[in-house]
């Protein structure tokens, strides 16, 4: 494992990217790609909306929700071994999947053990990206988090013709062997120590004070067995209140509210999107091709809003970027219902599609400036296992409102103002802190008042101490003229 003082801004840091970018497809590509089977699983197993909308609510429920395991691992073991581990799982889910005789069966293949396998691969292969660029890390997160666009642009009309000429069983089998992909982009993922990972470990994890004839046995011990030092007592508590910290921030703690309602605005549309297109008189091949509409401008999203926010006069704004994306979304979900043929949609899947790969860019590097970057593999695991609970309970919800009055109508109404509501929650948030701040560099320039007095403790003490000083001054000089007397 090669040391660095910071973060290269290159050199493999490509290929990581290269690798991160491959994992997107086989994860979140793959996933959304799912929807494409919507319609063919409800008429084989003749089910209603809402249960079939649970496959793929589980997926996405367990791809995010096991995402602090993948973190765990990708930090304990190795990302390497996780994400080819994840690879193995997926792939085999997808298989078992093309041999489903119920909708229960497809929920513990398709969406758990597939889910599960996503999960190992996800966060750790972006974590690693943030790892190894700094200056560039949201054009290089642009070009990384393009293959969910890229991979749903090409893999949507592939999946409807796979399925139009091997049936749904015979393009799960033909999915599953794809996804095996994941286990060539673990071993990509080449670790890389930086500066300040050492200076946040333990003074008994770091080898440099150690002797020579130690760091041979420790590097044998190691080797033979990487869990003994993983699971040594002082090592996993030390580890796990270091990489947790970031939990008591207040910042991290808005950032996570908010992507609690983001991921539950978000996560309907690609399930129903297809259905509805139909249900307007559109034909299959136009819907798939909605969906291919959405991954490539979801790519010019990623790549464009990656490369405008690392300029400098947007570098500082990255949260309202952010914001602005999610409200778009937001919008567009609240005029879907008013789209009802072929040509307007197509406008919508553009809109859409862009701002959906702006913020989806966005939520790592915003991420990484709130933590920093030694906790971001953690941070990031956090922040997809907040996206669980939402992925699972919209698209049922959605489903059931459908099913319930008729209509796409209330179910896209729901999504939009979920995510309006999450940017204006972060809005509001970054207003109050600016305020704030501006209020106490206001008092810190006044320092005569009382309020300054008692609203900041550290010019408290120093005008508490400029007042005892004079009193020591006013003490020696009553005293001085005692003694003269």
């Amino acid at each position: 494992r090669a040391r660095h003082a910071g973060p290269p801004d290159g050199g493999w840091g490509w290929m990581i990217v290269a690798g991160c970018f491959l994992v997107t497809i086989c994860t979140r590509a793959v996933t959304r790609c799912i929807s494409i089977f919507f319609v063919e699983f409800q008429a084989y197993f003749g089910q209603d909306y809402a249960r079939t909308a649970w496959i793929h609510s589980i997926v996405d429920c367990a791809t995010m929700l096991c995402a602090p395991l993948g973190s765990l691992i990708s930090n304990h073991v190795s990302c390497q071994v996780g994400i080819i581990l994840g690879g193995l799982l997926a792939s085999t889910g997808l298989i078992l999947s093309s041999f489903a005789t119920s909708l229960e069966h497809l929920y513990l293949s398709l969406g758990v053990l597939t889910g599960l396998g996503f999960a190992l691969c996800y966060s750790p292969a972006i974590a690693m990206v943030g790892k190894y660029f700094n200056k560039r890390k949201a054009l290089a997160y642009g070009i990384a988090m393009s293959g969910s666009g890229i991979g749903t642009f090409i893999l949507a009309p592939v999946v409807q013709l796979l399925i139009e000429q091997f049936s749904w069983r015979g393009a799960l089998l033909i999915l599953g062997g794809f996804v095996l992909n994941l286990c060539v982009c673990g071993a990509l993922m080449r670790p890389i120590a930086l500066k300040e990972d050492h200076k946040t470990a333990p003074e008994f994890l770091e080898q440099d004070y150690v002797p020579k004839a130690q760091k041979r046995d420790l590097k044998r011990m190691s080797i033979c067995s990487p869990l003994i030092k993983v699971w040594s007592r002082e090592c996993l508590c030390y580890c796990s209140w270091k990489e947790y910290e970031f939990l008591l921030m207040p910042d991290f703690m808005v950032l996570a509210v908010s992507i609690l309602f983001m991921a539950y605005g978000c996560s309907p549309l690609f399930v129903y999107l297809v259905p509805y297109a139909l249900s307007v008189g559109v034909s299959h091949h136009q819907a798939a091709f909605l969906m291919s509409i959405l991954g490539v401008i979801d790519i010019i999203g990623n790549i464009t809003f990656g490369w405008l926010t690392d300029r400098r006069c947007l570098k500082k704004h990255r949260h309202f970027c952010y914001l602005f994306a999610v409200g778009m979304d937001g919008l567009c979900c609240l005029f879907l219902p008013v789209l009802q043929n072929f040509p307007l949609l197509v406008p919508f899947s553009f809109t859409f599609g862009y701002f959906d790969g702006a913020y989806v860019t966005l939520i790592p590097v915003v991420t990484a400036d709130v933590v920093g970057t030694s906790s971001l593999s953690s941070a990031l695991g956090v922040v997809y296992f907040l996206h669980a609970i939402p992925y699972l309970v919209s698209p049922p919800v959605a489903g059931w409102l459908v099913d319930t009055t008729g209509s796409y109508t209330a179910s896209f109404l729901l999504c939009g103002f979920s995510m309006i509501f999450s940017s204006m929650l972060l809005c509001f948030a970054r207003l109050a802190k600016k305020i704030k701040r501006a209020h106490l560099r206001s008092l810190t320039n006044d320092t005569g008042t009382k309020q300054h007095v008692w609203t900041n403790g550290a010019i408290a003490y120093s005008v508490t101490a400029e007042l005892d000083q004079k009193n020591v001054e006013f003490l020696a000089a009553d005293t001085n003229s005692y003694s003269n007397r």
